[in-house]
C-alpha cells in the first residue's frame, strides 16, 4: 500500500509539473518594456561631463542583462531648446547615443530619425551638458525603432529570426497594431518588446502589458 501511494504521489507531481510548465512554454505573449528618453555615454564623454576617471553610479538594474539606470543625469540641447534631467544608462559604450521621443525632437529643433541602437551614421548631433563640462556630439541623436529582444531559442519558438521586422498586436480598449518592429535575437538578451512612452501611451500600455507577434 505504501509503495502504491508513493508511486501515485510521484505520478501526480509529474503531471502537475507538466501542467504548470505548459502555459509558459507555449505562451505567445511577450512582456513590454516602456522606455523614456535616456543617454548612453562613451568613457571620453563621461570624463568631459563629470570629471576625469568618473565612474557611473548604479541606481537599479534594467531588464536586459548587464544594463542599468544610473543616478547621473545630463541636459541635452538642440538648435531650438533643451531638455533637462535626461537619465544616463550604463555601462559606458564606445559611442555616445541619445535616445529621445518624437515630441522631444520638436522641442530640440532636431530631425526625428527612427533607428536601432548602434545605427548612428548620419544622425544629428546634440550638445550634452554635465556638472563639470559639456560635449558637442557629431551624431547619435535617435528615436529608438520599436523592437523585441529575445534569445535564439525564443526566436525559434516564435518562428522569427534576428533582423526580421514583424507586426505586433496589442489588446485592450486602446489596443491595435504596430508594424516595423525589429527582432533582435542574441544570447545576451532577455525576452521583452521595447516601446517608448509615446507608443505605449497611445495604446494605453502599462508596465505589466504584453503583446503578441503577428507575421
Amino acid at each position: 500500500m505504501d509503495k502504491c501511494e508513493a508511486v501515485l504521489k510521484l505520478l501526480l507531481e509529474a503531471v502537475q509539473g507538466s501542467v504548470s510548465a505548459e502555459p509558459q512554454q507555449n505562451s505567445n505573449e511577450i512582456p513590454v518594456g516602456v522606455s523614456n528618453r535616456h543617454i548612453h555615454l562613451s568613457q571620453a564623454d563621461l570624463n568631459a561631463l563629470f570629471g576625469e576617471g568618473y565612474q557611473l553610479t548604479k541606481m537599479k538594474d534594467l531588464s536586459q542583462p548587464g544594463q542599468y539606470a544610473c543616478k547621473e543625469t545630463v541636459t541635452i540641447c538642440g538648435p531650438k531648446g533643451a531638455i533637462e534631467k535626461v537619465r544616463v544608462l550604463g555601462p559606458v559604450r564606445s559611442k555616445t547615443q541619445v535616445e529621445v521621443l518624437t515630441g522631444d525632437c520638436f522641442k530640440l529643433g532636431a530631425p526625428s530619425q527612427a533607428r536601432l541602437s548602434g545605427d548612428l551614421s548620419g544622425t544629428p548631433g546634440v550638445t550634452v551638458i554635465g556638472p563639470r563640462g559639456s560635449v558637442q556630439t557629431k551624431e547619435g541623436l535617435i528615436v529608438a525603432q520599436r523592437h523585441i529582444h529575445m534569445t535564439p531559442k525564443d526566436a525559434q519558438h516564435f518562428g522569427v529570426q534576428d533582423g526580421q521586422t514583424v507586426c505586433i498586436k496589442v489588446e485592450g480598449p486602446k489596443g491595435g497594431m504596430y508594424s516595423n518592429v525589429a527582432v533582435r535575437a542574441n544570447d545576451a538578451s532577455a525576452l521583452e518588446c521595447h516601446l517608448d512612452t509615446e507608443e505605449a501611451n497611445a495604446m494605453g500600455l502599462g508596465s505589466s502589458a504584453k503583446i503578441t507577434i503577428v507575421k
